[in-house]
C-alpha cells in the first residue's frame, strides 16, 4: 500500500478543492474542508496519502465485496486489455467476455431471467429497466402503461429517472420526473405508528400499494420498483412477508416487479441474488451492479425475463437503447473473475457464517444511550442514533451526529458512512471475526466520544 503519487497530500487536496465536484456532498463545506485522499489498499484496509490505515467499513461504497488487492482480478483485467481493450456491442457486434459473463449470470439468476443488458452503474441499470418496461408495453399494445411506483426512502440512482424514483429526501433543490413516478410509504418498521404491530404495519403497506395501483388504474401502471432491503435510504428492513406480498399485488394487477439488487446481489446478504432465495420474489426485471465486479471495474446488468425479451425481440420493432461502454470487455472480464473467486472461496457461505456475527456485534451497541436501533442483515447494516430511545426523538439536525461518529471512527482507524443521524456499514465480505471485534471496539469508543461531545455542548 505504498503511496506512488508524486504530489503531496496538501497539493492533492488543494487541486481537489479547485477542480473536483464530489458526489452527494456539501460543496460549500468542501471549499474549506480537506478531503482524505486514499492512495492504497489491501484486503479489508485502505490507506490515505499520509500513511494512515483504515478498516474499510463501507466496502468502497457497498461494492468491494471480495476485498482489495486481488492480483488475479488485476491480471484478468490487464490480460483482457492486452487482447482487445474495447469494442462496441452495437448491432451485430460483441466480445467474448460479455458473452461469457451473460451466460454465467443467467445460470445464477432466479427463474427465467436469462437476458441482460450491461451498463456501467446502478443508475444506468435502473434507467434501462424503466425504458425496457415502457418499451415492452408499447410492443404488446399497452402503451398507456407508463406509471412507476417506488417508495419513500428508496434509493435507485442519480440519473434523472433513477433519482425521480429515489425517495424525495434527495430531491430538495433538484428537478425530478413527477408525472409518472409515484411514491408509497417506506416499510420503515422502526418508525411505524405507535401501537401498531408488525403484521398490522405490513397489512397497511400492502393496502396502500394496492390502493395506489387502483387509484392510478392498473391499465396505466407499468412497474413497481423495490430494493429487497432498502440501502442508502437507511438500510430499512421491511416487516416479515412484505416483499412476497408486494409481488403478489403486482401479479394480481399485471404490474411488472423490478427488483433493485444493486447493493444486495453478489453475496452481500449471503446469496448471489437475494430476491428469490431470501424473499420468495421472482422479479420480471432484476438490476445489479456494485458487487458484480467488486468495484474493480464499472459494471452493471439489467436482467429481464424471457417473456419480456420475446416481446421486445419480435419482428416489427428495434431496440433503440445502448451505451458506448455497454458490455465493455475489460469490465466483463472483471465480472467473470469476481464470480469465479466468489464461488471458489464460497463467499456466500462465508457471509452466512460471519454475517450473523457482525449483526450480533453491532446489536451489542444498543446499550449505548443514543443507539436507538441497529438494523439490517449480514453485511448491510445501519445504526440509527436518537436523542431519546423511548420516544425515538431525533437529535437536532445541526448536531450532525452521524458525521460526528464517522469522524471519531476515522480517527481510530475505521471508515463508516454518515447519513444524517445514521451510520451505515457495508464492509468487504472477507472480514474475520477478529476484524469484526476490532470494528466493534472502535464503534463503541467512537459513539461514546460522540455522546461526550454532545453532553459538553448541552445537546444531550
Amino acid at each position: 500500500m505504498e503511496n506512488n503519487y508524486q504530489y503531496s497530500t496538501e497539493d492533492l487536496q488543494a487541486r481537489d478543492r479547485a477542480h473536483v465536484i464530489h458526489s452527494f456532498s456539501d460543496l460549500s463545506a468542501l471549499k474549506e474542508d480537506n478531503c482524505t485522499v486514499m492512495t492504497g489498499s489491501d484486503g479489508i484496509y485502505v490507506k490515505d496519502s499520509d500513511g494512515n490505515q483504515f478498516i474499510d467499513g463501507i466496502g468502497g461504497l457497498w461494492c468491494v465485496n471480495i476485498g482489495y488487492g486481488r492480483e488475479e482480478m488485476i491480471e484478468a483485467i490487464a490480460d483482457q486489455l492486452r487482447q482487445i481493450p474495447f469494442y462496441s456491442s452495437f448491432t451485430n457486434l460483441t466480445n467474448a467476455p460479455s458473452v461469457e459473463l451473460a451466460s454465467k449470470i443467467a445460470s445464477l439468476a432466479p427463474g427465467n431471467l436469462n437476458r441482460m443488458f450491461f451498463g456501467t452503474g446502478g443508475s444506468m441499470a435502473n434507467d434501462t429497466a424503466v425504458r425496457i418496461a415502457h418499451h415492452y408495453f408499447n410492443r404488446i399494445g399497452k402503451p398507456e402503461k407508463k406509471h412507476i411506483i417506488s417508495r419513500q426512502h428508496a434509493y435507485h440512482g442519480s440519473t434523472y429517472m433513477a433519482m425521480s424514483m429515489t425517495g424525495p429526501i434527495y430531491h430538495t433543490g433538484w428537478d425530478v420526473e413527477n408525472n409518472i413516478v409515484h411514491h408509497v410509504s417506506a416499510p420503515y418498521s422502526y418508525r411505524r405508528p405507535d401501537g401498531m404491530s408488525m403484521s398490522e404495519f405490513c397489512d397497511s403497506l400492502i393496502a396502500e400499494l394496492e390502493a395506489k395501483i387502483v387509484d392510478l388504474g392498473a391499465e396505466n401502471v407499468a412497474a413497481f420498483i423495490a430494493e429487497p432491503l432498502m440501502g442508502a435510504g437507511g438500510v430499512i428492513v421491511p416487516p416479515p412477508g412484505y416483499q412476497r406480498r408486494t409481488w403478489d399485488v403486482c401479479q394480481k394487477y399485471g404490474v411488472l416487479y423490478i427488483s433493485d439488487e444493486v447493493v444486495t446481489a453478489f453475496a452481500r446478504l449471503g446469496h448471489m441474488f437475494a430476491s428469490k432465495d431470501m424473499f420468495d420474489v421472482q422479479p420480471d426485471i432484476l438490476v445489479c451492479a456494485k458487487g458484480i465486479s467488486s468495484g474493480y471495474q464499472p459494471l452493471s446488468a439489467t436482467l429481464i425475463s424471457d417473456d419480456i425479451y420475446e416481446a421486445i425481440s419480435a419482428p416489427g420493432g428495434a431496440f433503440y437503447h445502448g451505451f458506448t461502454y455497454s458490455g465493455h470487455p475489460a469490465a466483463c472480464a472483471a465480472g467473470l473473475k469476481n464470480i469465479e473467486i466468489m464461488e471458489r472461496e464460497d463467499i456466500c457461505g462465508r457471509v452466512k457464517k460471519t454475517g450473523p456475527y457482525f449483526e450480533k456485534m453491532l446489536n451489542g451497541l444498543c446499550d449505548l444511550d443514543i443507539v436507538g436501533e441497529v438494523r439490517g442483515s449480514h453485511f448491510m447494516m445501519c445504526i440509527e442514533n436518537v436523542a431519546n430511545k423511548d420516544t425515538k426523538e431525533l437529535l437536532p439536525m445541526e448536531a450532525d451526529v452521524g458525521k460526528r461518529v464517522h469522524k471519531h471512527c476515522q480517527a481510530r482507524g475505521l471508515i463508516v458512512r454518515p447519513l444524517g443521524h445514521l451510520n451505515i456499514l457495508s464492509p468487504t465480505l472477507i472480514l474475520e471475526e477478529s476484524d469484526i471485534d476490532q470494528m466493534g471496539e472502535i464503534l463503541r469508543a467512537s459513539i461514546k466520544a460522540t455522546m461526550d461531545d454532545l453532553s459538553k455542548e448541552g445537546v444531550l
